[in-house]
């Protein structure tokens, strides 16, 4: 888990201001933590599936710990940097997809809203590890590799707040469950990108109303927490309209998927998969 944390830190911090991006559909970077053992490099890069020329880049521990510091211990961070990832350059519209390995603390959801906040658009994400981290800093690679591909430069200040925004909706998934954490999030920048809120006052107000109607009780110190952070969000140059463009064309994605042949095929070998193992342990107290 410290590991991953440093990881996705280091991702946001790379991403700069959004200009006009000299890439190309189907681009694909890949970072590699510095720390990756000649063994470890050779069984993330298959588990990309990618080809032995790649374009790579390597994502140094100090970089985890100078975008993660301000908001994890640095004993969280740990010494070395191991998570790795790759980003796939798409077209204009297709927004944000993402897919972990050995990714045990942020989840799917909490890298595509952090994407966003950085600036990241039109992509596919695959952040992965040799073993199981937290992945928090896998964020930090996604945004260097994206800066690289795009030639886009993100802000320092919007890289840190994407790496908060991050750590912060983890911390409250330990306290609430990942999925309302990330719902939650979603909402209230859904509602920002709307209300244009001016205040930390109307942030908490769109935070109280969007809590409520997803039926999520929330104390106030997270409350506080919450406003606080979109009042740093607030006073960036955030484009809110394309953020939620981007969460939105990944639910629709995600839609097509579950509701396709292949994806309620998946689906229901998942299913079928517990159900063997439910009557298997059934079968033991017969």
């Amino acid at each position: 888990m410290k590991r991953i944390i440093a990881w996705l830190g280091v991702l946001l911090l790379s991403f700069g201001t959004i200009a006009q991006a000299d890439s190309i559909t189907g681009d694909v970077i890949v970072t590699l933590g510095e720390n990756l053992t000649p063994a470890q490099k050779e069984q993330v890069l298959q588990q990309m599936d990618v080809p032995a020329d790649v374009t790579t880049i390597t994502v140094s521990n100090a970089e985890e710990h100078k975008y993660l510091g301000n908001y994890i211990p640095k004993a969280q961070i740990g010494s070395k940097a191991i998570s790795s990832s790759k980003i796939t350059m798409k077209e204009k519209g297709y927004g944000i997809n993402v897919q972990t390995n050995n990714i045990s603390w942020v989840s799917k959801e909490m890298y595509m809203n952090a994407l966003s906040t950085a600036g990241v658009k039109d992509a596919d994400v695959f952040v992965t590890a040799p073993f199981e981290v937290s992945g928090t800093a896998g964020l930090t690679g996604l945004i260097k590799a994206y800066e690289t591909s795009t030639g886009e430069k993100i802000p320092e200040d919007q890289k840190q707040v994407a790496n908060e925004e991050m750590v912060t909706t983890a911390k409250l998934g330990d306290q609430i469950g990942q999925e309302k954490a990330t719902e939650l999030i979603q909402g209230i920048k859904e509602e920002i990108a709307k209300q244009n809120p001016q205040t930390i006052q109307d942030i908490q107000i769109i935070i109280n109303n969007v809590s409520n109607e997803l039926n999520i009780q929330l104390t106030q110190d997270q409350i506080d927490q919450l406003a606080a952070l979109f009042d740093r969000m607030k006073d960036l140059n955030i484009n809110w309209d394309q953020v939620t463009n981007q969460l939105d064309k990944a639910k629709e994605r995600w839609n097509e998927f579950k509701n396709s042949e292949e994806g309620q095929g998946i689906l229901q070998s998942i299913i079928d998969f517990f159900r063997s193992i439910f009557d298997w342990i059934a079968g033991l107290f017969k």
